[in-house]
């Protein structure tokens, strides 16, 4: 017997509005307190590091062992690179958080717009773009437009409207916020919390997992760190084929395959072929996942050019034979993420979207 609706009251849908636009609200308000939290926590490091290495200089090596410390110490926060250390020791030089001024100035900015911000060597450069940016709630991609075009130099020279027509409501820091991964590893938590489950039941049963993928892979990382021009990026999986000598970057996505999760599987597989593969081995190749409603979507990319950013994305059908050979099928990686207890890896609900 069908089931019949409620006769809805005619204000429902502007009271349904409100109280949509009341959870986003405060969803943004929390993820912009974590964020304030998080830089503030990165200067207090940063501002550490600077008084020990006045009192007892500090070398490069002993940068790298501390990331390499508080990367164990809290191995879900991506913060602790040995590139993002550095970055903190030039904040806490850059800006003085106990000064209300400065507190002021970049206290509010996301992470991402300060580093971009200590690209700028002058202070009262980079103090004017920092004020800015929080004046009209610039995202990143316009504070790095504004600086690459030289905005500072032009605003002064003829009136104009440029800022007040690129400027947003005041939850566009907070929405870029909402983006970075930094702010939930900080948290504790991840963008894809699903990801996470179907990644560390693969690693906790690694050797499982590898019988599974075929003969001849071996572990080489989890969340592998990439130092790309002063960025840091991380693979979920990094594998060796030992056979054919070559890396295999393994990315895991929940929810629908998106184009833009090849696009970032084919740059880690450039990256590595650029700066982790040892000379003599074969071109890297990548294997991304992605949760379905049924069984998970797996799409190839390897990189058989010359150029490391033109990598060709394959069904497995489709690979050359001898690629074909060397890696596991779909039946053989849906195997060994279901040999995993992953609660609810890779299902969504009735719009789409992953559930946690």
């Amino acid at each position: 017997m069908p089931q019949i609706e409620p006769e809805l009251p005619n204000s429902y849908a502007g009271i349904l509005v409100s109280l949509k636009e009341l959870v986003s609200s405060a969803q943004l308000r929390a993820q912009q307190a974590a964020s304030n939290a998080m830089v503030q926590m990165y200067w207090e490091i940063g501002s550490t590091i600077i008084q020990r290495q006045a009192a007892q200089p500090w070398g490069t090596k002993v940068l790298q062992r501390l990331a390499a410390d508080l990367k164990s110490a809290f191995p879900h926060m991506r913060g602790f690179s040995r590139s993002n250390l550095f970055y903190m020791r030039a904040f806490a030089a850059a800006w003085d958080l106990s000064d209300p001024a400065d507190q002021a100035r970049v206290g509010g900015l996301p992470w991402g717009h300060i580093i971009e911000l200590l690209k700028l060597k002058d202070p009262e450069i980079r103090n004017w773009y920092a004020e800015r940016a929080g004046e009209h709630n610039w995202r990143l991609e316009v504070l790095e437009h504004q600086i690459t075009t030289g905005l500072h130099r032009r605003a002064g020279a003829a009136p104009n409207n440029l800022e007040e027509r690129l400027s947003e409501d005041g939850a566009a820091l907070a929405r870029s916020v909402a983006k970075d991964p930094l702010v939930f590893d900080f948290l504790g938590l991840t963008k894809e919390v699903e990801e996470l489950a179907m990644e560390e039941a693969m690693t906790q049963r690694m050797s499982q997992t590898l019988a599974e993928f075929g003969r001849g892979f071996a572990f080489y990382g989890r969340q592998f760190h990439l130092d790309v021009q002063g960025e840091d990026f991380y693979i979920d999986l990094l594998l060796v084929h030992v056979p054919t000598n070559r890396f295999v970057v393994v990315e895991l996505k929940s929810g629908k395959f998106r184009p833009e999760h090849l696009g970032q599987l084919n740059f880690y597989v450039a990256a590595v072929n650029d700066l982790v593969k040892f000379p003599g081995m074969a071109p890297t190749v990548g294997i991304l996942v992605c949760g379905s409603k049924h069984e998970p979507t797996v799409r190839y990319a390897l990189d058989g050019s010359s150029q490391p950013v033109a990598v060709s994305s394959y069904t497995y059908d489709s690979l050359p034979p001898e690629e074909r050979a060397a890696l596991p099928s779909p039946e053989a990686i849906t195997a060994a993420l279901e040999q995993g207890t992953v609660p609810n890896a890779g299902s969504e609900d009735q719009n789409g979207n992953p559930t946690l």
